[in-house]
């Protein structure tokens, strides 16, 4: 994940060369049914679970069931599927963020969350903290940590230079341990966007969780699709922007606000 190089550190006045960690990254290359798909920036490991979320994300694939084959060489991945003339649909937006893949965002036409899963605002919390307790992101500095948690603890943590690209790994490694999703939790290292929203939605995954931002086109899709954003959990603080009422210890009162906030944004986008 990250190999040691040679620099020029200044300390106070001196200039000394020294040796630092620095996180790998590499292309990979992903052709579908001997059709190029992408070529993405990833960390070097867990290439197999990125593509299988990658596929699952996209809509190339509704199950891993379908994957007839996945051939991982070098910067190379090939993925025979059980439909061979499935590819990526042909509209494409690049969407914000590192690391994020080009899928047409059509809001209207991205599923809506089925979930009966609640928590409370110390266990995002603690959880939180647990997860976001990087030892090569002290070491480095340039990587972003996705984890997925679940009612019994931790399901699973990923590191690597794009926030989504892990969270294709995390979804990839649910798929093939047959996880149900809808009983899942995301918490993430960086900014909570509109593709990462997208991604949660398609992977039914109810709640995303951050210690930083998010954007205003994520708050909308989340709001209008039943999706919970929670950002800038941070000590004993935190912001919740959508969905609150899956947060156990928040106020009727003030879950149903934010809801009527939630609906409205819902009907004037039915208008337009």
């Amino acid at each position: 994940m990250y190999r040691e190089v040679d620099c020029i550190k200044r300390d106070g006045d001196s200039f000394d060369l020294e040796m630092h960690p620095v996180i790998e990254e590499m292309p990979l290359a992903v052709t579908v049914n001997g059709r190029h798909a992408l070529t993405a920036m990833v960390s070097p490991d867990m290439l197999r679970e990125f593509v299988i979320g990658f596929l699952y994300t996209e809509g190339i694939i509704k199950d891993t069931d379908e994957i007839e084959s996945i051939k991982i060489e070098d910067t190379n991945a090939s993925i025979l599927t059980k439909s061979p003339f499935k590819i990526l649909v042909s509209k494409k937006t690049v969407l914000s963020g590192c690391g994020g893949s080009m899928s047409y965002l059509d809001i209207a036409k991205l599923p809506e969350i089925e979930s009966d899963l609640t928590l409370d605002s110390e266990t995002i919390r603690t959880t939180v903290k647990e997860a976001l307790d990087s030892q090569l992101h002290v070491l480095t500095g340039g990587i972003h940590v996705v984890a997925m948690y679940n009612a019994t603890g931790k399901v699973c943590v990923v590191e690597d230079i794009g926030r989504h690209n892990a969270l294709d790994k995390i979804i990839g490694y649910a798929l093939e341990k047959n996880i149900d999703l809808s009983s899942t939790y995301i918490i993430c290292s960086g900014r909570i966007s509109s593709e990462m929203v997208r991604k949660c939605l398609t992977a039914n995954i109810p709640v995303v969780v951050s210690r930083g931002a998010t954007t205003t086109l994520a708050i909308d899709i989340a709001r209008s699709r039943g999706l919970t954003i929670v950002g800038f959990v941070r000590s004993k603080k935190m912001n919740v922007y959508s969905w609150g009422n899956r947060i156990t210890d928040i106020p009727d009162s003030v879950s149903e606000s934010l809801l009527e906030d939630e609906t409205k944004v819902e009907n004037e986008s039915q208008t337009e």
